[in-house]
């Protein structure tokens, strides 16, 4: 109990952070956005144009009066209006935010189910198949692109073997290769993580006692081991959730999918920092819940203090 009240102060504390941080970054950007949505525009960039639109957005006064005002709007659910879109950013976010939520947690689960067997199955015979298939997935998932591996699916998939219809599909179709792809990404470093944990199992004293009393190795394995590396896979999975909101933008490039990642990458593009900030200051909170979640998780497998 004592570790997740000071885990929620700390938590506190980093999300008054973030948002200064996210609001003092972004405003320091190059290029002013209202020069950018003129050009896009067509409009010529004269200063009485820019002004206007400074005065349009609220971004003509003090930065300290611009930072109060956007932080108690943001609690409330009034993150502004996007510069690019003229849309209410807390609409577009809640629009494309389970798309994004949907691909990174599926492809997560399906990384985490597939992790526990082929970990276990390279503990329990080290060089066999299943260690040189995680081995090669946690490599690959350090060295080759997702927009690689996102493309070469695409083309054996669905133009070859037309098993897939990723464009034109139904939703099961469109969603299919790119939870693939976050899983690949995933599934590796997971498995072999569990299959660190299984090992050292293994060689610890009371794994040889489980042997004597007669059970196999497969068998002392799973009930003296999996608790450990389980215990461990949660750890590594909490950076890891940082796909689920917005790590996704390769894959839903690739995928033409309307996601939040998307959104976000057209607004870098358009120089929106309101939309910036509201990304940055979400995902802040999104990854203090996953650590309170990991935090209590971690507590429940193991309550010693």
């Amino acid at each position: 109990m004592y570790a997740i009240t000071a885990t929620a102060l700390r938590a506190i504390a980093m999300m008054i952070a973030a948002s200064i941080l996210a609001f003092g970054l972004l405003r320091a950007m190059p290029a002013d956005p209202a020069d950018v949505a003129l050009a896009g525009w067509g409009q010529p960039l004269t200063a009485e144009a820019r002004d206007a639109l400074h005065a349009r957005w609220g971004i003509d006064r003090p930065l300290v009066e611009q930072y109060v005002r956007w932080s108690a709007r943001f609690v409330i659910g009034d993150w502004g209006m996007s510069f690019r879109t003229e849309r209410p950013i807390f609409d577009e976010f809640v629009q494309r935010l389970p798309i994004s939520f949907a691909i990174g947690m599926g492809g997560l689960l399906l990384a985490c189910v597939l992790a526990v067997p082929l970990g276990f199955s390279g503990a329990a015979r080290p060089g066999g198949m299943a260690d040189v298939i995680t081995r090669a997935f946690a490599v690959g998932g350090q060295s080759v692109p997702a927009f690689w591996v996102g493309l070469i699916l695409i083309w054996v998939l669905a133009v070859k073997l037309h098993w897939i219809r990723p464009f034109t599909g139904g939703a099961l179709h469109q969603a299919l290769l790119p939870v693939l792809l976050v899983a690949a990404y995933s599934v590796g470093s997971l498995a072999r993580i569990y299959r660190a944990e299984l090992l050292a199992c293994r060689a610890a004293p009371y794994f040889q006692t489980a042997l004597a009393k007669g059970l196999t190795s497969r068998q002392a394995l799973w009930r003296h081991g999996h608790r450990h590396a389980v215990y461990a896979m949660v750890v590594a999975l909490t950076p890891e959730f940082g796909w689920v909101i917005g790590g996704t933008a390769v894959t839903e490039v690739v995928f033409g999918v309307p996601g939040l990642s998307q959104y976000l990458v057209d607004s870098i593009a358009a120089r929106d920092f309101l939309v910036l900030q509201a990304y940055v200051v979400a995902m802040a909170l999104w990854m203090v819940l996953i650590h309170l979640l990991a935090v209590t998780a971690l507590c429940r497998i193991d309550p010693r203090p």
